[in-house]
């Protein structure tokens, strides 16, 4: 299977990547600059691709899909790119997966990276700044990034979506401190990338170590998830394409 992971220089991208590959995955592995990309010399000597790309910039998020689908498009997505704070808050978290879900024509799993911080998220659109003119609140994002996994699922059953909590994980972006298991944290997304267990075949999951639980109340309200997919193909332009 071939399998894109975003923001895979390192923490759990990486860690994902490693996997997929040690698993015999065909992997596209993704940096935000020539800088970084550098440190993924290893995996691509080893024969995965590498797509370059800051997903702050809407322009460089439809390059990357572009040049995706002028090959042989990935059948999965794992959307791990992610930052904490400041004005990349919203165009990474939000608006890059969401831009790689409508124009890459091949993938038919997307897993994508929410965080526990969705549950003090507030389910207002109102006011976003999509653009990162100022910066975004982490928590806001993750819960439009998963109430966004709930409309997919259910606009577009011919798809499988995950959202996917990894735990506060050790990683660049936890912090050296973090409590949870980086090894664990992303197992989940791996599994539900590739899996043909029953449970990985099911759309539309909040997951956390395999298991689903109950996200926000919000990201099942279905008029809620209107609005956002409405406001998402408003700002970029884009909208889903009509399921197969």
């Amino acid at each position: 299977m071939k399998i894109l992971v975003t923001g895979s220089t390192d923490g759990l991208g990486l860690a994902a990547a490693e996997t997929l590959m040690a698993q015999g995955h065909a992997v596209v592995v993704h940096a935000r600059n020539e800088d970084r990309a550098a440190g993924l010399a290893a995996l691509t000597a080893q024969g995965a691709a590498l797509v370059v790309g800051d997903l702050e910039d809407r322009d460089a998020v439809a390059r990357i899909a572009a040049e995706l689908n002028a090959a042989e498009p990935p059948e999965a997505v794992i959307h791990n790119a992610g930052v904490w704070s400041g004005r990349a808050v919203m165009p990474v978290n939000v608006i890059a997966p969401y831009l790689l879900t409508a124009l890459l024509d091949g993938p038919r799993r997307h897993v994508y990276l929410s965080s526990g911080s969705h549950y003090s998220g507030h389910a207002r659109l109102q006011g976003v700044d999509w653009t990162g003119t100022v910066a975004g609140s982490y928590g806001d994002s993750k819960l439009f990034l998963t109430a966004f996994v709930a409309a997919l699922a259910r606009v577009r059953p011919d798809l499988l979506a995950h959202a996917v909590d990894p735990g506060w994980v050790p990683t660049r972006m936890g912090g050296p401190d973090a409590p949870d298991d980086l090894d664990l944290g992303h197992r989940t997304q791996v599994w539900l990338a590739t899996s043909d267990d029953p449970d990985a075949l099911t759309s539309g999951g909040y997951w956390f170590h395999r298991a689903r639980r109950a996200p926000h109340e919000a990201v099942h309200d279905t008029a809620f998830q209107d609005d956002l997919l409405r406001v998402l193909a408003a700002e970029t332009g884009v909208a889903l394409p009509a399921g197969q």
